[in-house]
């Protein structure tokens, strides 16, 4: 007799899984969860109190046809992020940052002065007074001196020197600019806000500087 023909088995469906609207819900959320108040930097770093000059955010129509909100939704208040242009010298002994309203030039610690000392070295002057020029131009009447320290030694030590360094600038500073009618802001913040990683000797180096800020009137 012959043998029976085998039926084929019988295929199996993966079951459907149910879609998943993951998008439009963080889009919902994004646009349900209010800003933090206050300026904002597109990196968000903490910035020394008074170093930030922002423009007040603009007033947007939470109604405006364009904006086709998804129902439920509300518009997070507008936050204004400043656009800047950082340029570092090859070592990163000095940087200068411009915004549309303020330029800062932040000089490492090493290039002004000797470890654990306000005292300027003679290299100092010609920095300072390359910056000096700068506020010139620009017609500042208003100059920021503000010194930091990395997180080594202890925070009181790092509050005094740094201050004695951002007076030390500000000496020369204003010896440069005698004629200029300029107020000054000279603040010491130790190790308080950092713009690298104080647990490398690299990141150390950045934190150790004093920063020199005034705003920009010019283009």
């Amino acid at each position: 007799m012959p043998a029976p023909k085998r039926r084929p088995a019988p295929k199996r469906l993966a079951p459907k899984r149910p879609a998943r609207p993951g998008a439009v819900v963080l889009l919902a959320l994004a646009l349900a969860v209010p800003a933090t108040a206050g300026p904002a930097r597109a990196d968000d770093t903490p910035l020394p109190p008074g170093a930030a000059q922002t423009s007040p955010p603009p007033q947007v129509d939470a109604h405006a046809p364009g904006l086709k909100l998804r129902a439920g939704a509300t518009l997070a208040p507008a936050r204004v992020l400043d656009i800047v242009s950082v340029v570092e010298s090859q070592g990163g002994e000095e940087r200068r940052s411009d915004t549309p309203d303020s330029v800062t030039f932040a000089l490492q610690a090493e290039v002004l002065f000797s470890k654990d000392s306000a005292k300027l070295s003679h290299d100092a002057t010609d920095r300072i007074a390359a910056i000096a020029d700068v506020v010139t131009k620009q017609h500042a009447t208003t100059v920021r001196v503000f010194g930091f320290t990395d997180n080594l030694g202890s925070s009181a030590h790092g509050l005094v020197l740094s201050k004695q360094r951002a007076e030390a600038v500000h000496s020369v500073l204003e010896q440069q600019l005698s004629d200029a009618g300029i107020t000054y802001e000279i603040r010491g913040y130790g190790e308080e806000y950092p713009i690298a990683d104080n647990s490398t000797e690299a990141g150390r180096k950045k934190n150790r500087r004093v920063e020199v800020t005034f705003p920009r009137t010019t283009s």
